[in-house]
């Protein structure tokens, strides 16, 4: 992912509320969100240049996303960070067990954030960082930078949010990361990267030349055991070219295209 925001609610009937854009090259060939075959109960995307996943969870309720770190200096980690979420995912330990585990080889990686938990709690480790933090409750926007770092489509999403709260719903979350505005250029974060592009993935939404938003993910966790996940996929043009919710109850899982 390359952007998140979400509300964690500890105690409440939705505990996580989450919307999340997925930006990338169009040329990176993906699977659409669906059940493993070879994980059965854990739903994700999956990357087909690395085997590995940008967001999931799992019908006990798991849950995991990573985005990257904008850093044109860094070195080149050895191995993908597609294999984060997904390790977390199939895994038995805890968000907090996982993430001390893996802080000390956090550099095997390019630079990442790390958002995993399940309904009761939620972590989070910035690579650069280096810190494991629980996240106490809150509405959080998250980037390519660190957590809350106050860029203006950060802040745009979040604001979004939080006026889906009194009824989130998925359709109403993918409708706040469908922003296609860009900010004045003075308001730009400087990661590196040039003009240009700092201006092409200032917008929520992004559509640009051989680079955009992909696909557009809501997550409603249910405090009861219940699940929504859905995910709208964008072609070159940035036109919607596929749905699909998966929505569990009671472990029933039921798949809708």
């Amino acid at each position: 992912m390359c952007l998140i925001v979400f509300a964690w609610r500890p105690g409440h009937p939705q505990p996580l509320v989450l919307a999340a854009n997925r930006d990338e090259f169009y040329a990176r060939s993906s699977l659409p969100l669906g059940e493993w075959e070879e994980s059965p109960g854990l739903y994700a995307g999956r990357d087909l240049q690395a085997g590995g996943t940008w967001m999931g969870a799992t019908a006990d309720g798991r849950f995991a996303a990573v985005t990257n770190i904008r850093d044109p200096r860094q070195a080149k980690g050895a191995y993908s960070r597609g294999e984060l979420p997904l390790d977390f995912l199939r895994g038995e330990l805890d968000g907090a067990a996982y993430l001390e585990r893996l802080a000390p080889r956090a550099g095997d990686y390019s630079g990442f954030n790390l958002l995993l938990g399940d309904r009761h709690a939620l972590y989070f480790l910035n690579s650069e960082a280096g810190q494991v933090r629980r996240l106490q409750a809150g509405l959080y926007g998250l980037s390519n930078a660190d957590l809350d770092t106050p860029w203006p489509k950060v802040l745009r999403a979040t604001a979004g949010l939080a006026g889906c709260l009194d009824d989130p719903q998925p359709e109403r979350l993918l409708q706040v990361l469908q922003d296609h505005s860009q900010p004045p250029r003075v308001l730009l974060p400087d990661t590196g990267i040039g003009l240009d592009w700092e201006l092409l993935l200032s917008s929520v939404f992004i559509a640009g030349p051989g680079y955009g938003t992909c696909a557009s993910s809501a997550l409603i966790l249910h405090g009861d055991g219940g699940l929504q996940l859905m995910e709208r996929r964008f072609d070159e043009r940035g036109q919607a070219s596929g749905d699909v919710t998966i929505a569990l109850a009671a472990h029933r899982p039921k798949s809708v295209r």
